[in-house]
C-alpha cells in the first residue's frame, strides 16, 4: 500500500468558493488517475475528513490525468471559526489515504 501522495503529481486544496472546498489530484500517467480513481471512493474521502459521504464529489478528468473532489466546508471561509480562509491546507488528510 502507498499513500495517495506517491500517486499524484499535484496535489493542492482551495477553495471553491465559501462554502465549498475542492483538491486537485493530478498524475503523471494514466495508469495512476485509473488506480487512484478505481480505489478513492466517496467513503474514503469523507472518512478522512469527518463529513457525509453523500456531499463528497470525485469527478474525474481522464483527458488530463486528473480528479477533482469537492465537497461543502465545515465552517465558511473567512467566519470566525475558520481556521483555513483560503483553503490550501486542507490537502494533508487527503495525501495520507492509503490506497
Amino acid at each position: 500500500m502507498k499513500k495517495l501522495s506517491q500517486y499524484t503529481k499535484i496535489l493542492r486544496s482551495k477553495n471553491a468558493g465559501p462554502l465549498y472546498i475542492t483538491f486537485d489530484l493530478i498524475f503523471e500517467t494514466g495508469e495512476d488517475m485509473e488506480y487512484v480513481r478505481e480505489r478513492l471512493g466517496r467513503d474514503l474521502v469523507a472518512g478522512a475528513y469527518g463529513v457525509d459521504p453523500a456531499d463528497v464529489r470525485i469527478t474525474p478528468y481522464a483527458v488530463v490525468n486528473a480528479i477533482k473532489i469537492t465537497f461543502p466546508r465545515k465552517h465558511v471561509s473567512g467566519s470566525l471559526r475558520d481556521d483555513d480562509i483560503y483553503g490550501c491546507q486542507q490537502h494533508v488528510p487527503l495525501s495520507q489515504i492509503e490506497l
